[in-house]
């Protein structure tokens, strides 16, 4: 049995390109979901696909970043696999892990991806870095203005608040009130 997973990282993203692959190449059944793959964990159909996997079933996928991002996903996937005694083949990288040279491949191209992202987080962390040094604010907005902050810090000091009070006064968590302490 052919079975077909597709992925995209996001909602606005459409599965169409995938799913017509997956059913040209003969899927009987195809599993897709919109959300980021940084690991294993919440991607359900990709979960219900493997599970639904029997000996001498096929698992296609388009492309192998649409199956992982890291090389311990990869592994996890491929110890399922190899577990039900299932292959893999990926169409866009002509990926067969019915052979010995696929798997090679798969490892891999597997390795190159992984490195790939990592190359993409640390881009995206000095670019984080450069925008903190200029003074960008991430996160949302405080719901705090000044002059609450001002009064949170006051009722601790002067009239003895404890952070409970505080907590309950504001509606917030003790983080926040320990935050909002913390600042000059």
């Amino acid at each position: 049995m052919k079975i077909g997973y597709a992925r995209v990282s996001s909602f606005g993203q459409s599965l169409d390109i995938q799913e017509k692959k997956l059913l040209k190449a003969g899927c009987e059944e195809i599993f897709a979901e919109k959300l980021s793959a940084t690991s294993m964990t919440k991607r359900e159909e990709l979960d219900l696909a493997l599970k639904t996997l029997r000996a001498g079933d096929l698992l296609i996928v388009t492309k192998l970043d649409r199956l992982a991002r890291s090389m311990m996903d990869l592994f996890q996937i491929s110890k399922r696999l190899h577990k039900k005694k299932a292959n893999l083949l990926v169409l866009d990288q002509a990926i067969n892990t019915t052979t010995a040279e696929g798997r090679l491949l798969f490892n891999v191209l597997g390795s190159f991806a992984e490195f790939e992202n990592d190359i993409r987080k640390e881009r995206q962390f000095d670019g984080i870095q450069r925008a903190k040094e200029k003074g960008v604010k991430f996160g949302r907005k405080s719901s705090f203005t000044a002059q609450k902050k001002q009064d949170i810090r006051r009722l601790r000091h002067e009239e003895n608040f404890s952070i409970g009070d505080l907590q309950k006064k504001y509606a917030c968590s003790h983080m926040t009130i320990y935050r909002i302490l913390g600042e000059k």
